[in-house]
């Protein structure tokens, strides 16, 4: 299997973006555009402020709660991002505007999978995608992502091996767990934001060192 790709999501800051670049990370993720519960959105000044930081370094995913594609381009425009993750129910009408005005653009679509591995979007009405990303939810809190629940992740390796992309793993993902969810699921990468966190909900540097390490040196023993 080729090398795992690791996405450190829900960066906040330059420091933040800084650990997860020292740690050999591939995609920070940078959250903008926020529509439901979480506490790890920024504005669009911050997120370029990340961006022009990176300078190229790792890639750079936009997540975004948005549905409206022409505010979706502005921003990436804005920030300097090469990859948009779409965390909602957006038409496809929309994510075509999208694919047409940014051709260079990678899409992440997301698959919301319930605990018990059962697939709650309709996969089948995604017409526009590079890759997936396998993610839990939480209704009760209103989170489409980031809830450190974790999926069931045999049923997620049959998912993985009927879709057409490739698929990114996350929900409840840590330094700890992270090699055990790849050699079960077989993702093309992996993505954890909660899993790197400290008590005080802040990004922590040797957790952030730790899981990269740990995905990346997951098929190398």
């Amino acid at each position: 299997m080729d090398n795992i790709k690791v996405k450190i999501c829900a960066n906040r800051s330059i420091d933040d973006a800084k650990m997860c670049i020292d740690a050999g990370c591939d995609i920070i993720g940078i959250l903008v555009g926020q529509r439901h519960f979480s506490t790890d959105f920024v504005d669009k000044e911050k997120a370029k402020e990340i961006c022009d930081f990176v300078a190229g370094r790792v890639s750079v995913s936009l997540v975004t709660h948005i549905e409206n594609a022409d505010e979706i381009i502005s921003l990436t425009k804005y920030i300097g991002n090469d990859t948009i993750q779409l965390h909602s129910q957006i038409k496809e009408s929309e994510v075509e505007k999208i694919v047409n005005a940014l051709p260079k653009i990678k899409l992440v679509r997301v698959i919301h999978v319930s605990k018990d591995g059962i697939i709650q979007s309709e996969v089948d009405k995604i017409a526009f995608s590079d890759y997936y990303l396998l993610d839990s939810y939480n209704i009760k809190k209103d989170q489409v992502g980031g809830t450190g629940i974790t999926l069931d992740w045999e049923k997620c390796n049959a998912i993985i091996s009927s879709l057409n992309r490739p698929t990114f793993l996350a929900g409840g993902l840590n330094p700890k767990n992270v090699s055990e969810a790849i050699k079960i699921a077989m993702p093309y990468g992996v993505d954890v934001n909660s899993g790197c966190k400290n008590a005080m909900g802040v990004k922590d540097a040797q957790k952030v060192k730790e899981f990269v390490y740990n995905a990346k040196h997951t098929f190398c023993e």
